[in-house]
């Protein structure tokens, strides 16, 4: 990464003037200043950082906190009440949808307008045009008028556009959300490919695509900088932020009596499918060992305090805590929690996360148990087993959180959620991409 400073901000703010009345404005100009007809809403108080070449930056936080504030800031479309800005090279945006573009001019107009904008002169544009066309891939519609394209259609030419001007600094505020599936993948490997060389300002309610994208996070609230680290770290303080509870380090908890072992177990039968490849892998250097740590009681996490984890285990086919296993085996995740106060409606779940902190795959008891609703009493202990069978994985660091609320899967209340609960280390995989390998029962080549 190069250490070259390409934004300098210094104790940035922005105040607006609210009026309560259109009249007021008047009465404000006429009086000079003697008299105040409006009241201030800062936006943004006092944020200060620095961003280099190469750095990817995610800007997370609630609705109102100040994220497109901020960059439009950087970007130059305000300018700031207080602090300045200072960057260097050039910066392309996608903030509001469709800013920048006339409506009334066709998407080839538009083109060579924002492009010229950008410092684009036509002849280059006349170079990179065909390959903006097919970047945004909305066929004819490139000879008609903004004013008649879908929101999807807006963000293909805003950002194929964006793609061919060699920015220096890229600037995304949510735009990707209103893009089908197939155009958010183009545009993913455009900024993997940008940020081996560019700067990017990444600004999502996405915390997973922040965590994947991203080298560093900055959290708004309010208009202040929260805190500013790696995006891991920002976004668990977020997350028990957004549930409205304190972070909490769980005390030391009492041993559990193992009770649920040999149901987990009974409930494991043979399976005829396998991988076909097994006895080949397995008796090679790519066999998908992954190595667990066991649960620590003293991981940091948050929660209500209704409730407490107290046990996170995998299992094996015998009912046994494992210490190794490996891909493509059956396994038992077991997690027990003990009840603080009466719950009426339980849910126990969660999440295996990669090593940028992307979810692989998640899971929790609610729909299993969605017409039968369990309940607890304080003091007892729930034990929540999930069976499966384990993915291939791709070598790296892993790790499983956990978590018991109460309520449903769109409202309830986090009683404990617990970070990192298990650690996983992987070896060894055939898998060279993607986020899981996936055991194959036949694999066929031949001819016809």
């Amino acid at each position: 990464m190069s250490s070259e400073l390409l934004i300098k901000v210094e104790r940035l703010s922005k105040c607006y003037q609210i009026y309560g009345r259109p009249q007021d404005r008047l009465l404000q100009m006429l009086m000079r200043g003697r008299r105040q007809y409006f009241r201030e809403f800062w936006a943004l108080r006092d944020i200060s950082f620095e961003i280099r070449r190469g750095e990817t930056v995610g800007i997370i936080g609630r609705n109102g906190s100040g994220k497109s504030t901020l960059l439009q800031l950087l970007c130059g479309t305000l300018n700031p009440t207080t602090g300045t800005v200072e960057t260097k090279g050039r910066i392309a945006a996608l903030l509001e949808l469709g800013a920048g573009f006339n409506p009334e001019f066709t998407g080839r107009e538009n083109v060579y307008l924002a492009a010229n904008l950008y410092g684009l002169s036509n002849e280059e544009i006349d170079e990179r045009f065909e390959s903006i066309r097919d970047f945004a891939d909305i066929g004819d519609f490139i000879e008609q008028p903004v004013k008649t394209y879908s929101s999807g259609m807006f963000v293909r030419l805003a950002f194929a556009v964006v793609a061919h001007v060699d920015a220096d600094i890229l600037v995304i505020d949510e735009a990707l959300s209103v893009g089908d599936a197939y155009f958010v993948q183009k545009c993913m490997r455009f900024l993997r490919q940008f940020m081996e060389k560019g700067t990017l300002f990444f600004c999502s309610h996405d915390i997973g695509a922040v965590i994947n994208l991203c080298e560093k996070a900055i959290w708004l609230d309010h208009g202040k900088m929260v805190m500013m680290d790696s995006p891991k770290k920002v976004s668990e303080r977020y997350l028990a932020a957004l549930c409205n509870v304190p972070d909490i380090q769980p005390a030391a908890v009492e041993t559990v009596p193992d009770m649920a072992t040999d149901r987990a177990a009974e409930s494991l039968e043979d399976d005829e499918y396998h991988d076909a490849r097994a006895p080949l892998i397995n008796a090679s250097n790519l066999r998908n060992e992954m190595e667990i740590l066991q649960f620590d009681p003293y991981r940091p996490g948050f929660g209500a305090g209704g409730a407490e984890i107290v046990s996170v285990r995998l299992l094996g086919k015998n009912g046994k805590p494992l210490a190794w296993m490996v891909g493509g085996e059956d396994v038992v995740l077991e997690i027990r929690a003990k009840a603080s106060q009466e719950l009426s409606r339980p849910i126990i779940g969660f999440v295996f996360r990669d090593r940028l902190g992307q979810a692989v795959f998640t899971d929790n008891t609610y729909l299993s148990y969605r017409f039968n609703e369990p309940t607890a009493q304080a003091g007892e202990i729930l034990i929540a087993s999930f069976e499966f069978r384990l993915p291939v994985m791709p070598s790296g660091k892993y790790s499983v959180a956990v978590s018991i609320g109460e309520g449903t899967q769109e409202q309830n209340i986090q009683h404990h959620w617990v970070h990192d609960a298990l650690m996983i280390d992987v070896h060894a995989s055939v898998v060279c991409m993607g986020l899981i390998g996936v055991p194959m029962k036949k694999i066929y080549l031949g001819k016809e």
